[in-house]
């Protein structure tokens, strides 16, 4: 199995890793009550997904 000969520097390992960070989660707004939400997912505040009531939200 091949060995690296020398170390890589703090540098050159940064350079590989700029591209690991994680993008923010993209947040749709909700048609109904107007909080941002995550597409495709029901809604947390309202309970709402495509028009229908799917969860029951107890309001606080």
């Amino acid at each position: 199995m091949a060995n690296p000969k020398r170390r890589h520097s703090k540098a050159r390992t940064a350079k590989r890793r700029a591209h690991d960070a994680l993008a923010p989660a993209c947040t749709g707004e909700c048609p109904r009550c107007h909080e941002p939400k995550l597409p495709h997912h029901v809604c947390p505040h309202c309970g709402f997904y495509r028009g229908r009531q799917v969860k029951a939200v107890e309001d606080a």
